[in-house]
């Protein structure tokens, strides 16, 4: 079994299976969510290893999921993607550093599974499968 557990929230069910199915190639276990209370239960109990996290969504923002994890002590990396405007991406990565939490990347949608693929490696280095 994989050391490598990604936990993912988007609001696009169709995203949130491209994300698993790139991740899954990589040799990550994998839970997608579309909701912040699936998501914060998940993270409770899943015990993922990197975080993907969409920015806009209808019920929840990225940055109030940003704040929830900085709160909870989050200390792993996280990817924050938006299809939105890039000012967003620029307001999560400035807001994760200022609250304390140590790695967070970027990426833009429409993403390719090869920057995907590069992103999860990078962002993992040093976690290796079991």
């Amino acid at each position: 079994m994989s050391k490598k557990r990604l936990l993912v929230i988007d609001d696009e069910p169709g995203f949130g299976a491209f994300v698993q199915q790139v991740a899954e190639g990589e040799d990550f276990v994998v839970r997608v969510t579309t909701r912040a209370d699936e998501f914060k239960e998940a993270l409770a109990t899943f015990g993922p290893t990197i975080i993907a996290l969409d920015v806009v969504m209808p019920d929840v923002e990225g940055i109030e999921l940003l704040q929830y994890l900085a709160d909870s002590n989050w200390t792993g990396p996280v990817l924050v993607i938006s299809g939105y405007n890039p000012d967003y991406l620029r307001l999560a990565k400035a807001l994760g550093g200022s609250r304390g939490l140590p790695s967070v990347t970027t990426l833009t949608k429409p993403i390719h599974a090869r920057d995907l693929r590069a992103a999860l490696a990078t962002a993992t280095n040093g976690v290796a499968p079991a």
